[in-house]
């Protein structure tokens, strides 16, 4: 089983390239960067975790940026977008910019995505909150045009691409993965029509439960077990959760670090690092 880590990287954290050399020093597998473009005010959809928003939330920098320069002082770890919010996002740009960072970093790109919980910050994008999730699978189609034709075009409901030209492509063949963040069981479903595998909040939910289910549901539709690995994130380092995770085959698990300084951060890297030797 395989171990990264995720920030909501921030002006007052440790910085994206300080923490790739350190996730990299460690052995770790992969580093994730989350995304919300800003955080509307006043709040009126609840945070899903409960509670408060989190401080970070607000502050977080753009994916992208980060992990391009978490690519360019590292050799080895994955990068991944944790997860990039597509809908927000023009699609032309976004196909861009994964092939960008793909080709920056060597092929370590992985492009976890999802439809967003946050209607105010998806409204002032110009997205209808209701049919985001139609409009994230076309935006992905679209781009999954881009990265594999020469003269690619797509059309569909919501997005319409004329003939184009545009480089580069990936290094990856024939894109990146494109990871399906979200939770059971429509995030798996989406997984599985047009994913290459699905990001679940093993955090917030009995995941080991639900591996059987969603494996026959895969099956159903013809997808294989080996081409939708499972990335759960928000596993706690306390508790049996990263045994059970290891026990029903989970691919990856992601820990969250906090938004905190080197001193803070760095320890906890540490403690993860342990616990991922377990599992070498």
């Amino acid at each position: 089983m395989k171990f990264g880590v995720a920030m909501f990287m921030t002006d007052y954290s440790i910085s994206p390239t300080e923490l790739a050399r350190a996730v990299e020093e460690r052995g770790l597998e992969s580093l994730w960067a989350p995304e919300h473009s800003h955080i509307p005010l006043p709040r009126v959809s609840p945070w899903p975790g409960g509670g408060d928003l989190p401080k970070q939330y607000y502050d977080v920098m753009d994916p992208f940026v980060v992990l391009s320069a978490a690519a360019a002082v590292t050799d080895r770890i994955k990068l991944g977008t944790g997860v990039c919010l597509v809908i927000q996002r023009d699609p032309i740009q976004v196909a861009k910019e994964v092939a960008s960072l793909d080709q920056i970093s060597g092929g370590r790109f992985l492009f976890g995505v999802g439809g967003g919980w946050n209607a105010e910050e998806i409204a002032n994008h110009g997205t209808a909150f209701k049919s985001r999730f139609k409009l994230m699978r076309e935006r992905i189609e679209a781009m999954k045009a881009i990265w594999t034709e020469k003269e690619p075009e797509y059309s569909g409901e919501m997005v319409n691409l004329s003939k184009m030209m545009t480089w580069p492509k990936p290094v990856q063949k024939p894109y990146p993965p494109v990871i399906v963040g979200g939770g059971f069981p429509h995030a798996a479903r989406r997984a599985i029509r047009y994913g290459d595998g699905w990001i679940p909040l093993g955090g917030r939910m009995d995941l080991p439960a639900l591996v059987d289910e969603f494996y026959k549901m895969a099956e159903e539709a013809g997808r294989k077990r080996e081409a939708l690995p499972l990335t759960s994130f928000g596993v706690s380092l306390e508790g049996d959760s990263i045994a059970k995770s290891a026990g029903v085959g989970i691919d990856r698990v992601v820990i969250s670090l906090p938004s905190e300084a080197a001193d803070k951060t760095l320890p906890v890297l540490d403690q993860i690092a342990e616990v991922a030797g377990k599992y070498a």
